[in-house]
């Protein structure tokens, strides 16, 4: 089955990035057929910006997103949305890729399941 998940929100600040990241991490254990794939847009394109440092005992959505992909889930971000934050390939956690808006309109209407944060 494949699922789509669609991150807007910054990835601190509110724990709407980090409970759907909780959701797609339980799913993806749950279910070893399931293709996941996380899309993030908006402010939500912070969550992959590499280097992140949290306090002990406090989530890292960065190490959130790299377990998606070692599931062997993808993990697109909106190249608008990073060009307009002025962030790079290159300050970008490893594995991430580059998409679009054509690229997600493709994913939604070939998703089985869709959540949108």
């Amino acid at each position: 089955m494949k699922m789509l998940v669609v991150l807007n929100d910054p990835p601190y600040g509110s724990e709407r990035t980090y409970n759907a990241l909780r959701l797609a991490g339980n799913l993806g254990r749950r279910d070893g057929d399931l293709e996941i794939t996380v899309f993030l847009m908006g402010d939500a394109v912070l969550a992959a910006k590499r280097g992140q440092t949290t306090p002990d005992g406090y989530y890292n959505v960065e190490r959130m997103l790299r377990g998606v992909g070692v599931k062997g889930g993808r993990v697109l971000v909106c190249g608008t949305c990073i060009d307009t934050r002025g962030l790079g390939l290159e300050d970008l956690s490893e594995g991430v890729e580059r998409s679009s808006m054509d690229e997600l309109g493709d994913l939604v209407l070939g998703a089985e399941r869709l959540v949108w944060v």
